[in-house]
């Protein structure tokens, strides 16, 4: 068994018991059973549990981060709206696609500890910066109804965080769970809706922007 394999399989049971029983709930010793490797390798791959912890969050951020970058990347040929959506629906599709550990980072992150605050500075400030740049965008060429930016970003974390991290409360609102398919196609239009009625002055200067 290669170590890239051993490192996935230890991760992934991991997550699944920081779930289930919560971080200071889990041993180290259940997570090697659960994963089937000799306890001694979560020592050698990432220092323990706390490394553990520290090496799925930072890898959860940094493609969350990734993500925001290529789409904002792509963003100067599209309108603000279209960029938005965009990076809106990668985001959503990338927490589906990794949905139990997209729940149990978020749910971590509401905890005041050393790593939260080195996550909010080095991933979370980043992200608020991309969030930004779209949003000033569409201010700048009129596309957009100038409104409060930092509750506007918090608003939309918020939409794009809170399914995964609280996804039973999701379903009995919507009849649907977050890890269907079908989910991330009808939540996205409640939230395009949300930023059209917020935001949007025109279709018009959307379509100006793209062509221009």
């Amino acid at each position: 068994m290669n170590e890239q394999v051993t490192k996935q399989m230890i991760s992934q049971a991991a997550v699944s018991l920081f779930n289930t029983k919560g971080f200071s709930g889990t041993s180290v010793r259940e997570i090697s059973k659960k994963a089937n490797v000799n306890v001694s390798l979560i020592s050698y791959y990432f220092n323990g549990k706390q490394g553990l912890l520290e090496h799925l969050m930072e890898s959860f951020f940094e493609a969350y981060v990734r993500i925001l970058e290529n789409a904002y990347e792509l963003s100067e040929t599209l309108s603000a709206r279209k960029s938005i959506q965009n990076m809106m629906l990668d985001l959503l599709y990338f927490q589906q696609e990794n949905s139990r550990l997209a729940r149990f980072v978020h749910r971590e992150t509401t905890i005041d500890s050393t790593l939260t605050r080195e996550i909010m500075a080095i991933y979370l400030r980043r992200e608020k910066f991309y969030w930004q740049k779209v949003f000033e965008k569409g201010f700048h060429t009129g596309e957009f109804k100038k409104s409060d930016l930092d509750l506007t970003i918090i608003q939309l974390k918020g939409m794009l965080t809170m399914p995964f991290s609280n996804p039973q409360y999701v379903e009995e609102i919507f009849h649907l769970s977050p890890s269907e398919p079908y989910f991330i196609k009808k939540y996205s239009m409640y939230v395009i809706r949300w930023l059209d009625e917020r935001f949007l002055i025109n279709r018009e200067q959307e379509r100006k922007v793209e062509v221009g």
